[in-house]
């Protein structure tokens, strides 16, 4: 159970090999943060690149928690949450670097909306270019919308399309932001709960998000607050791993939110979707200036389109996890 609150924000990163990265996280947030009454966690997953010692020796105000195995990215962040004393929570990706201003941008978001459960801030690429990262929950019907290339043809459309048009540059209620950055009201943890752990890795924050809502509370995103987001550099080493473990997510969210049934249809939508795709980029292909383009597309739905028939491949080992929840399906 999460304490009393004594703190404005508590500030809740999950690491794993990823010194360098932290390091610069920390960096960057102890400037944003410097007049704020605050604590600091680093939750750590058995690092064995130094990461803890590290952050101990430049940052002796932060809580390091080092657990010494992978407890799952949910899981983690729950220790240092039901640890907690802020009135509000920072969940913070060790690749997610505030720009100044984005705590104080995010703070008054949150105050200014009173029933928002979670706030996300704007997330840009290393480049600066735009990073969307907020979506319309899953569904069997949304996943029927997108494969059957409704929600790209109507975007814009309440009952068909999403924000993929959208260039997150009003604030606005939205139904689910990813988890890389979301500053969290502790009064809706104790409402709606902490991480569900039946998530190891992605999908969590979606179902965090829907369990909100579910208990009267809201989502909302600020593009005043702007964070740099690398975007899962921590596990591009391990590709195949991490893509059977955004399946996993994405199928163990559906199965508990919608059922076998909801499952089932997903799948089919999946699969109707990907040989859809498969067909028209095998025939892009053959034009020379898109050649290389299409055939990495096909590939990409290949992969997808085996794995929803069966070849589930192997995840990540338990010292292998990496953290940095994304929605790219």
């Amino acid at each position: 159970m999460l304490t009393d609150s004594k703190y404005e924000v508590s500030v809740v990163i999950v690491s794993y090999n990823t010194r360098e990265l932290t390091l610069k996280c920390l960096r960057d947030l102890s400037v944003d943060l410097h007049e704020l009454a605050c604590e600091i966690f680093l939750v750590d997953n058995g690092s064995v690149d130094g990461t803890v010692e590290a952050v101990k020796i430049e940052f002796p105000q932060v809580d390091c928690i080092a657990l010494g195995y992978n407890a799952g990215f949910g899981a983690a962040n729950n220790v240092a949450l039901r640890m907690a004393n802020g009135e509000f929570a920072l969940l913070l990706n060790t690749d997610a670097f505030l720009k100044p201003g984005a705590m104080a941008a995010m703070l008054s978001a949150a105050k200014l909306h009173p029933r928002a459960a979670a706030i996300g801030p704007r997330l840009l690429n290393a480049d600066g270019s735009l990073q969307k990262s907020c979506y319309k929950f899953p569904s069997p019907w949304r996943a029927f919308c997108e494969h059957t290339l409704l929600t790209a043809s109507f975007p814009n459309n309440p009952l068909l399309g999403d924000y993929r048009s959208w260039q997150h540059d009003v604030e606005r209620e939205v139904e689910f932001v990813i988890g890389a950055c979301m500053l969290v009201r502790r009064s809706a943890i104790l409402d709606a709960g902490v991480f569900d752990e039946a998530f190891f890795m992605y999908s969590e924050e979606t179902d965090w998000c829907r369990r909100f809502y579910e208990c009267g509370w809201s989502v909302w995103f600020t593009p005043k607050a702007e964070v740099v987001h690398l975007n899962g550099s921590s596990g591009k080493r391990q590709a195949d791993q991490v893509f059977n473990e955004f399946r996993r997510g994405a199928e163990t969210y559906m199965r508990k939110h919608h059922g076998s049934i909801g499952l089932f249809i997903f799948r089919l939508c999946l699969t109707f979707g990907a040989i859809a795709r498969i067909a028209v980029f095998a025939l892009l292909s053959f034009l020379p200036s898109q050649a290389k383009l299409r055939r990495m597309q096909v590939k990409d739905w290949l992969r997808i389109l085996r794995w929803n028939l069966g070849e589930r491949g192997a995840g990540l080992a338990p010292c292998e996890k990496v953290y940095s929840p994304a929605q790219n399906a």
